[in-house]
């Protein structure tokens, strides 16, 4: 079941050391900024508490992950000033992610879209299932994946994401996103994901926490210049979002 709140939802369970943080949004769990600022907050208060040792991150539902950043919101955006504000909203959430003193672990259960595969790269280690495809359709709108290209290349690597980006029309299934190293393991259905996530997110959290956190540093390291670029990439999508060929592309896609 999918949350019907315009702004989302977003909870989080905490048990036995392990903190499980849980979107939503009716749009196919897509996420306006109020939304990507809750999430920011969420993962930066949690980085500091002393009684979780690792967070499962997870969406509502059994379709769609994560379709990306709000598509009215993206329609809405009217100056440079908001662009911005708006592509850094992801900025924020895959920086909060990177500098979390946790170890995060992705629950895919279905299709992710631009922002729902950032999501998914910010991640330390993701499991899915088979219904959990992959698409870049920023150029079909006429901008691009910048803001979460570098998870994303961190993850996959030059050529997997060249082909991702440019094949803006075409989905990656979850065993091409396995072989290219984006998710860790890929089951049949939900249940045996949710049975192995639990397992895994079990032992993780029996482990020294302070290793874990050691751990989650060596992970990210050489990204510390991440939370200028992301923003710069932010300015980048912003400006091209009032393009006239992306105002046009957009006028298509909402007459759809």
């Amino acid at each position: 079941m999918t949350t019907s709140r315009l702004n989302g939802s977003l909870y989080t369970n905490i048990q036995s050391n392990i903190a499980t943080i849980e979107f939503g949004h009716p749009a196919s769990n897509s996420f306006p900024s109020e939304l990507l600022g809750r999430l920011t907050k969420e993962f930066n208060l949690i980085s500091k508490k002393d009684t979780v040792s690792v967070i499962v991150l997870k969406s509502e539902g059994e379709k769609a992950f994560c379709a990306g950043a709000s598509f009215d919101e993206l329609v809405a955006v009217s100056n440079l000033e908001e662009g911005k504000q708006f592509f850094a909203g992801f900025a924020n959430v895959i920086n909060a992610m990177r500098t979390c003193g946790k170890i995060i672990v992705g629950r895919v259960q279905g299709k992710a879209v631009g922002g729902g595969v950032g999501l998914a790269a910010a991640c330390d280690y993701v499991l899915a299932t088979e219904q959990a495809a992959i698409k870049l359709s920023e150029f079909t709108i006429g901008i691009g994946p910048f803001v979460i290209e570098p998870a994303v290349k961190r993850k996959i690597g030059l050529a997997a994401l060249s082909e991702l980006t440019l094949e803006a029309t075409a989905w990656k299934n979850g065993y091409w996103a396995k072989e290219k190293g984006l998710y860790a393991r890929v089951f049949e259905t939900i249940k045996e994901l949710d049975e192995e996530v639990a397992i895994l997110a079990s032992k993780l959290a029996s482990y020294n926490p302070s290793a874990l956190t050691e751990m989650k540093k060596v992970l990210w390291e050489n990204t510390e210049h991440w939370d200028q670029l992301l923003l710069e990439r932010a300015k980048i999508s912003g400006e091209l979002v009032l393009s006239e060929f992306t105002k046009k592309a957009l006028a298509k896609f909402s007459k759809k």
